[in-house]
């Protein structure tokens, strides 16, 4: 099966062609390349633009901030840490203890926000709905460049992406403003799109 814009060869089931990115439906793909006329018209493709994307990401900030304090505060006690900060008093000079103590919480809780926030957004982009809570809310969703779900690892692959992203903020982020797919840098890394899924 091949695309009928550009003639590249397509993988059973696809919905996108991964060379182009033209949407088609089983009208538009032709038995051999270019050499017949396309049967239909193909469907537009929406992909889903920066400020759609930015609202989901505000959306799931929020998410990811309660999940965060849901996991980290039970382990704050669970491991001790909250009866030995009971014992801290912000008037008194802080000692060795004291400091090492607040650093094990801080590092607590970084350690459960890059575990939560990877888990998020890993699982939920791989699950059924291919979206996490803020894209959900939006009809967005994350697929493959051929308009398919996405594996857990490829998932786990775009966020950390997002590191490289962060490294160039916010240029890495507002590339999905201005690509033609509406890719951010980590996506065109991961190799993923972010569409608009009909309503």
């Amino acid at each position: 099966m091949y695309c009928s814009k550009c003639g590249a060869q397509m993988a059973d089931g696809a919905l996108l062609c991964s060379a182009c990115g033209q949407a088609f439906s089983t009208g538009t793909v032709l038995a051999r390349p270019m050499s017949a006329p396309a049967l239909a018209a193909a469907p537009r493709v929406d992909y889903g633009g920066f400020w759609l994307r930015f609202l989901a990401y505000l959306i799931d900030g929020v998410v990811i901030t309660l999940g965060i304090f849901v996991v980290a505060i039970p382990l704050v006690f669970l491991t001790g840490l909250g009866t030995l900060l009971s014992q801290v008093h912000p008037e008194e000079d802080l000692n060795d203890a004291g400091f090492w103590l607040i650093m094990a919480v801080v590092f607590l809780f970084a350690t459960v926000s890059l575990a939560v926030t990877w888990l998020y957004h890993a699982l939920m982009e791989s699950s059924e709905w291919q979206a996490t809570i803020g894209k959900k809310a939006l009809d967005l969703v994350v697929t493959d460049m051929a308009g398919c779900r996405v594996s857990f690892w490829r998932a786990t692959g775009r966020h950390l992406a997002k590191i490289v992203s962060n490294m160039l903020y916010p240029f890495g982020h507002m590339m999905a403003g201005f690509t033609p797919q509406k890719q951010a840098l980590h996506d065109m890394i991961a190799g993923c799109l972010v569409l608009r899924r009909d309503s």
